[in-house]
């Protein structure tokens, strides 16, 4: 692929390189889910040249390399974690200011905004420094809250909700979306021009998440560390706890297979909920098959625990989000059971183990079908790495976004003629 080039005269590292600010309205870096999306898309654009500056909130573990600025606590509640809740508001008034202080003094090229709060925030400072905006849409927002119970469907607050989505989805740009499903919804369901739209899929770092840089003594290791038996079969969820992600699907499916006497162990890794979904295992009698492991380290730990699967599962309920954690599953070359959704066809595509959405039974059918195939799970397992190899790797992403940065700073500059 031939790399592309950005004619900016007073980038400070050279013609090519750009000053770049992304708002992220969240506790970057969280080791989950969208955070993921932003970590690698900062790093694979500084391998590239330019100079990336995160704004976000003030909790959440620093990153070595990356330039991350963060907002103060709140002063009536330093302690308070990021969440749903009146609070929101004062942490997005202090991202807000944070923004536009960060942005007059490394004045960017361009503003890149996370979420919605961050293409809301990054409108005005794109605004004030006459530099386009890019909206990194990671899943419909009135969706997320549907997802999460806190507004009804059809009901005053969806609709508002919903108008507000659309003002957002209507300031940037360009917008990229991690799914084709997501460029639909943006066309359809909030009247974007396609023309503004790019289809950006979350990708893998397939150097990082490699089995081949696992050992067996490591594994053996991690084993007895989780209370794995040796010989166990281990089936591996890394993710968010939460019921629209399918954890309770996840643990009745695992019943189901305890019932049938199916010799295999659940490593369900991730937060939050951990200990109120491990109560529900062990309400379930799942306590000899189930570890919980609670928060994993994307960088140093992540790899080396999902080695341990020998099937992986995303049963994510959500039709609105993407789900990265598949492309994670298949840099290490796992076969993936998956509730049929489009996000999940559009990263696995003929190579993946669907299963209705829901269906519990089915989900513990796939997951034992795979379990007794060991031809089958090492050829799906070669196939999904090969297509997370050539169809999403972060450099090929970090070539495309630049040159949409090209794009958007070519017709500014039109613009201005």
């Amino acid at each position: 692929m031939a790399q592309t080039t950005v004619e900016i005269d007073n980038g400070p590292s050279g013609p090519d390189s750009l000053r770049i600010l992304m708002v992220a309205p969240t506790s970057f870096f969280g080791h989950y889910g969208g955070h993921i999306r932003i970590l690698e898309e900062a790093r694979s654009l500084q391998e590239r040249g330019h100079e990336v500056t995160i704004v976000t909130y003030y909790k959440g573990q620093d990153v070595p390399g990356l330039s991350i600025e963060r907002t103060a606590p709140l002063p009536w509640r330093p302690e308070y974690e990021v969440g749903s809740s009146r609070h929101k508001l004062a942490f997005d008034a202090y991202l807000a200011h944070k923004v536009l202080q960060v942005g007059r003094r490394v004045r960017p090229h361009v503003v890149h905004g996370h979420m919605h709060e961050g293409a809301l925030l990054g409108a005005l400072l794109a605004r004030l420094q006459r530099a386009p905006l890019i909206f990194d849409f990671q899943g419909s927002l009135t969706g997320e809250m549907l997802d999460h119970r806190f507004i009804k469907p059809h009901s005053l607050g969806h609709r508002l909700w919903h108008r507000l989505e659309r003002f957002i989805c209507h300031l940037p740009q360009k917008i990229f979306t991690s799914s084709l499903q997501a460029r639909d919804l943006l066309q359809n369901g909030f009247g974007v021009p396609p023309q503004r739209i790019v289809p950006l899929p979350d990708c893998a770092d397939l150097d990082h998440f490699s089995a081949q840089k696992v050992t067996e003594q490591q594994k053996a290791r991690l084993r007895q560390r989780f209370g794995i038996p040796p010989d166990r079969p281990v089936v591996a969820y890394l993710g968010l706890l939460a019921d629209y992600q399918g954890t309770p699907h996840l643990l009745r499916a695992a019943t189901r297979l305890k019932e049938r006497d199916v010799d295999v162990h659940f490593l369900i890794m991730g937060y939050p909920n951990e200990d109120r979904y491990a109560a529900q295992a062990h309400n379930l009698g799942l306590s000899d098959r189930v570890t919980f492991t609670g928060k994993v380290d994307y960088v140093k730990d992540a790899p080396q625990f999902l080695a341990l699967g020998d099937v992986a599962v995303s049963p994510k309920m959500s039709s609105s989000e993407g789900s990265g954690k598949v492309l994670n599953y298949m840099a290490m070359g796992q076969p993936v059971v998956a509730f049929d959704s489009k996000v999940h066809r559009e990263y696995l595509g003929e190579d993946g183990v669907y299963v209705p959405s829901g269906d519990i039974e089915g989900l513990a059918q796939a997951i034992e079908a795979l379990l007794q195939d060991r031809q089958r799970r090492c050829t799906l397992g070669e196939a999904l790495r090969q297509r997370a190899a050539t169809r999403f790797s972060w450099e090929a992403a970090a070539m495309q976004i630049e040159s949409v940065y090209a794009r958007v700073l070519r017709d500014a500059a039109t613009e201005l003629r």
